[in-house]
């Protein structure tokens, strides 16, 4: 049987950066998921740290805010950590579809609903949406496309917006991915560029949905730009994330150049622990049960959404290696007296602790699994959502989790 040198469980970004950093360092990495991870639905830029305003200089806040929460995953990695992370990323995006800072910090980037949200790195095909003012915007939409409402984004946004149809081409009914296939025709995008070069009345930029596109959205941009002689930028909208699995398709192409494994659809099912330390996994692919062996593990499945944690009426728990899971005494203890507050749930925070090498351990800091290494969402005392730092915590800290794992 076949041993590797480090398995990752979980195909969220976490798990990608986790597999992309042991590659890079020569192992031999097997990649597990149920599926791809929730990139494909919600990954759309790099949010870092959504409390720091835009303008201000990020390293020096973040590594403030970081002294003063010694227990988020941040903590962990440091400023310096998250940087060489956030390198690493970057070095899988050469131009022209580059993921950059607009200024030294974040920037307001504008959403599928109409609001304006904090974002630190920004996919070159939304860049131009930040700085936008009413007067010089014009938001499409398209007719029968129901992810995103034009009319609401603009009226939110408050400038005008259109909603186009191109009867030639059947759009009613149509989804992103369908409609991200289509914008890598050219003949699709130079008639869609006409069209709206057709309802502009002299704005500068032009909003349209994230779907500028899945293997060439360089070329969307350059030729919409091209006709209608304004900036376009993409706007996040409702999952799936074309964006995101634009991301997903990099990394994937990018590891398997690199000789990792992936195994996309079966869940692990099993975990073989011994004396402090993960001995195999079992894969199940019904009807047959798979068993695989490493040297080290990296424990990347997520949250709720993506089955990392399991939640019943009384208590959250860990299903593969059922580590202890930090959570409120009580599940009337969960959520606060109101659903929509500014302050998060406490069962957001919820998650796998760790040592400094991000093993799990008990109530005392005993280390649980001396090979395994947990990162990404589920790790506890972080609020991502809500403080707009979900990528950010799941690449410095896949980054860091597969750093410290070959070095053990």
């Amino acid at each position: 049987m076949k041993r590797w040198d480090l398995i990752v469980i979980g195909m969220g970004l976490a798990g990608l950066t986790a597999a992309k950093a042991a590659a890079e360092k020569g192992a031999k990495v097997l990649i597990v998921g149920r599926g791809m991870g929730s990139v494909t639905l919600f990954g759309n830029t790099i949010d870092l740290l959504g409390e720091i305003p835009p303008g201000k200089d990020m390293q020096g806040d973040l590594t403030r805010w970081i002294a003063a929460h010694p227990h988020h995953p941040y903590a962990k990695t440091g400023w310096a950590g998250i940087e060489a992370s956030l390198g690493a990323f970057r070095s899988l995006f050469p131009p022209p579809y580059t993921f950059d800072t607009v200024g030294s910090g974040n920037s307001l980037v504008p959403t599928g609903v109409g609001t304006l949200r904090p974002s630190y790195l920004l996919p070159a095909t939304m860049t131009a949406g930040v700085g936008m003012s009413p007067s010089d915007t014009i938001i499409v939409g398209l007719k029968g496309f129901k992810d995103f409402q034009g009319d609401t984004v603009s009226l939110h946004l408050q400038c005008r917006g259109v909603n186009l149809s191109l009867p030639r081409y059947g759009l009613e009914g149509l989804t992103a991915i369908a409609l991200a296939r289509l914008m890598d025709e050219e003949s699709f995008r130079e008639r869609l560029g006409e069209a709206i070069r057709s309802q502009m009345a002299g704005e500068k930029r032009v909003g349209l949905p994230a779907i500028l596109g899945v293997s060439a959205p360089a070329d969307v941009l350059k030729t919409l730009e091209a006709i209608t002689g304004a900036k376009v930028f993409e706007i996040p909208m409702l999952p799936p994330s074309i964006p995101g699995l634009r991301i997903f398709h990099r990394f994937r192409e990018a590891l398997i150049a690199q000789g990792v494994t992936f195994l996309m659809g079966n869940p692990v099912t099993a975990a073989k622990v011994k004396e402090g330390r993960c001995e195999e996994i079992t894969v199940h692919n019904p009807p047959i049960a798979t068993v695989f062996r490493a040297e080290n593990y990296i424990l990347a499945t997520g949250r709720f959404l993506g089955g990392g944690l399991w939640a019943d009426m009384e208590r959250i728990t860990e299903p593969l290696f059922h580590l202890p899971v930090f959570q409120p005494e009580s599940r009337g203890l969960w959520f606060r007296e109101r659903f929509f507050q500014p302050e998060a749930h406490p069962i957001h925070r919820a998650g796998i602790v760790t040592d400094e090498d991000l093993r799990p351990v008990d109530s005392e800091g005993r280390v649980l699994l001396r090979n395994v290494r947990a990162a990404g969402s589920i790790l506890a005392h972080h609020e991502a959502i809500e403080g707009h730092s979900s990528e950010g915590i799941d690449i410095a800290t896949g980054n860091l989790a597969a750093g410290r794992a070959l070095s053990s």
